[in-house]
């Protein structure tokens, strides 16, 4: 395999997510209009893997539908029994098999990893001709994840998780993502020598790296700067602010391509929206689903459009819009709301520019009143 093809992509999402207090699967809640697994499989496809795998285990009817519908090209690996992560590896390799090649393991619940980081980490570990490479980063509050302890020159020792390590290995900062590239025959055969003498007895996969280090393999680390990327999410407040990271994101990436957002703090767009050159977007505005607005068009202060069409050079202020289609060089008028279905026609042969639109209590189509 080559490094752009990796041999596959497992990524983990079997947790329990009991910290959401949802009836919902932890990976399947949204995040800027897309579950936090369908961020995950967008970021692994962006390496065109022989193989995209799914771990499932908590939830599982569910994550594989939405996996159905959402992911055809996956494959669907069920973890009945929750006996960690080194577990949940091996049971891919009891049952799916793994190609010979790169592996990358990442998880369901990291919406925020950039295909970009996965690929420089599969560059890496080849480059470095490593049995294993971790991905790892460094955290002011680094609780709740395993350490990566390094001897005097700087060179791998080993990985310990929090449970299992003493107050000196705790106050170290740099962790382990848990996202790591291996070379699949060393994988296979490591995991099934996993051992379970820990605090939770589970099969850790960083005891994985830990016996291919033993073994005389080379081990490899990149460190990423953004630890934000690899922070995974494990309650509602996580997701919050998971949301607000990558809508800044989206926001940035929108205004370098030509966009005008005036307040970027209270601007939410979701990722499957486009947006044409020398929009401007208002403040208090989101916009959801496949809305689409085209060149030069104005949008907000204060509107809420979702799988909404807005023709070149419309405006709209204090709109919402459902699965509406506003036409080039239409003015909505304020405080209108556009139900699914509405037509709005835009400047053509014969037309002027006009006002149009329909407060709630008013009849779709009907100019609103001032």
């Amino acid at each position: 395999m080559t490094v752009s093809r990796p041999a596959a992509v497992v990524i983990l999402a079997a947790g329990a997510g009991t910290r959401m207090n949802s009836q919902l699967p932890k990976v399947l809640h949204p995040i800027c209009g897309m579950s936090m697994l369908g961020h995950v499989l967008a970021a692994a496809r962006e390496l065109d893997p022989a193989e995209l795998i799914v771990v499932v285990g908590h939830g599982r009817h569910q994550v594989a539908s939405y996996l159905a519908g959402q992911a055809p090209d996956a494959q669907v690996v069920v973890q009945h029994r929750q006996g960690g992560t080194g577990h949940a590896i091996r049971v891919v390799t009891e049952t799916a098999g793994l190609g010979q090649g790169t592996v990358l393991v990442t998880y369901g619940d990291t919406p925020l990893l950039r295909g970009s980081t996965l690929a420089a980490l599969a560059r890496e570990h080849a480059a470095r001709e490593a049995a294993a490479t971790a991905l790892t980063t460094v955290l002011a509050d680094p609780t709740g994840y395993g350490r990566i302890l390094r001897d005097d020159r700087g060179a791998f020792i080993k990985i310990v998780e929090e449970a299992d390590a003493n107050a000196e290995q705790r106050a170290v900062t740099e962790i382990n993502s848990g996202v790591y590239a291996f070379e699949s025959s060393l994988l296979a055969d490591a995991v099934k020598r996993l051992p379970t003498d820990n605090a939770k007895g589970e099969e850790y996969l960083p005891d994985v790296v830990a016996i291919l280090r033993a073994e005389g393999h080379r081990v490899a680390m990149v460190t990423t700067p953004d630890s934000d990327e690899v922070c995974g999410v494990n309650d509602r407040v996580q997701l919050a602010h998971a949301s607000r990271l990558l809508n800044a994101r989206i926001l940035e990436e929108w205004m370098r391509a030509g966009v005008t957002v005036i307040d970027p703090p209270t601007t939410f767009i979701d990722t499957s929206v486009v947006l044409g050159q020398d929009v401007e977007i208002g403040p208090g505005t989101q916009l959801a689903g496949s809305t689409v607005v085209e060149t030069g068009a104005h949008v907000g202060p204060g509107c809420l459009l979702r799988d909404t069409v807005v023709g070149k050079g419309a405006t709209l202020s204090h709109v919402v819009g459902m699965s509406a289609r506003i036409g080039p060089g239409v003015t909505v008028a304020p405080f209108t709301y556009l139900p699914p279905g509405t037509e709005l026609p835009g400047e053509g042969p014969g037309l002027k520019r006009s006002d149009a639109g329909a407060p709630a209590s008013a009849p779709a189509g009907k100019r609103a009143q001032p």
